[in-house]
């Protein structure tokens, strides 16, 4: 019996008591409510004397007293959470942009509540309801070439949650957006390939619902309108819709083989994106023709494979970790905005440039 009642003290003076702002009060010699302005950092702090100020934080630190969050936000309705929501986080264009967010936030005192949507619209509505429970006080959506209904977007204004998507141009007038200019992008890669010598020029477009294949075919065909570069229907084919942005590095292999099928003369393949680009290069090293030897090959976005296949692939990079960095920055300044003054606010939309980076894999054409 004795040995019960010692085992049951021992266990409760283990316990670390929680530390509150009443024992601070006590501790520093003020009031409760003095000891909560200075350390809630209340606008009322500013005309406490700095030595009061000092005391009570001295004392709080010597007691190891922790603000509770939850408490906190209950008071100041600001609870310093932002979602983060990606529709594919096995999308290697999405890992620099999340750092970028990530590092942004940070830097701010926010705390990131990260979903992986999996390329499910319901999913990703599901996991929207769970963070709007939790009172995030703003969204950031990294949206891939499945995020097609801007429904889900508009709902999100009438709530005056602030949200900045990054990703494809949908056309969302309501939503702050971070983009890339795809239009320029792609006016600079097949400059590239004309300025290196090359004519016969193949392409591989992206999947026809997608916003950035529409912008990007833009851009190429305004530079071969500036030059009278003739574009070959037959050396132009289209990536299949696809639930797996993955699938771009099969669909690259496939529609080589289609290209060399029909026997058209090429010296320059010019990729929707770089997983594309890889699968063109490993079909054309499977049919025997050298990359840049024979034929040039370029692709879009810059993801970390480009860097090291073999040969290095030239292609049109993406600030993707400053996209991502901009974004979060941007809703941060709106969620500060809206604290301020409820209500509708104006929405930003901001266009990033691409670079081109030159590496092994393209050259000037072999004479014939």
């Amino acid at each position: 019996m004795a040995s019960g009642t010692q085992q049951s003290d021992t266990s409760q003076s283990s316990k670390t008591p929680t530390v509150t702002m009443r024992d601070v009060a006590r501790e520093s010699g003020f009031s409760p409510t003095t000891v909560s302005i200075t350390l809630n950092d209340a606008p009322l702090a500013r005309y406490l004397p700095a030595e009061t100020k000092a005391r009570i934080k001295q004392a709080a630190r010597k007691l190891g007293y922790r603000p509770n969050p939850f408490a906190r936000s209950l008071v100041s309705k600001r609870s310093q959470l932002i979602g983060v929501m990606v529709f594919d986080i096995t999308d290697p264009w999405c890992t620099p942009i999340l750092r970028g967010i990530e590092k942004t936030l940070y830097e701010s005192s926010y705390v990131t509540i990260f979903t992986d949507s999996h390329n499910d619209p319901t999913r990703f509505e599901r996991y929207l309801e769970m963070l709007l429970d939790r009172r995030v006080e703003a969204l950031v959506i990294v949206a891939n070439w499945l995020f097609l209904d801007i429904n889900v977007l508009a709902d999100l204004r009438k709530r005056d949650i602030p949200t900045v998507l990054i990703g494809p141009e949908l056309g969302i007038s309501s939503i702050s957006s971070v983009v890339l200019d795809n239009e320029a992008g792609a006016y600079k890669a097949i400059q590239h390939l004309y300025e290196l010598g090359h004519r016969d020029i193949a392409f591989i477009r992206g999947p026809e619902l997608l916003s950035d294949t529409a912008s990007r075919w833009t851009g190429i065909r305004a530079f071969a309108d500036s030059v009278g570069l003739a574009i070959d229907p037959d050396l132009v084919l289209d990536l299949a819709e696809s639930a797996d942005p993955m699938s771009s590095f099969d669909g690259g292999i496939a529609l080589v083989e289609e290209l060399l099928r029909r026997g058209k003369r090429f010296t320059a393949l010019m990729a929707f994106d770089d997983m594309t680009a890889l699968g063109a290069m490993r079909a054309l090293a499977h049919a025997g023709i050298s990359v840049p030897g024979q034929c040039s090959v370029i692709g879009f976005d810059d993801i970390g494979p480009a860097s090291i296949a073999t040969p290095g692939l030239t292609t049109i990079r993406q600030p993707t970790e400053q996209m991502g960095s901009f974004a979060a920055a941007r809703v941060i300044e709106e969620v500060h905005a809206a604290h301020k003054s409820p209500g509708p606010k104006p929405v930003h939309h901001h266009k990033v440039n691409p670079e081109l980076i030159v590496r092994e894999s393209t050259a000037p054409p072999t004479p014939v």
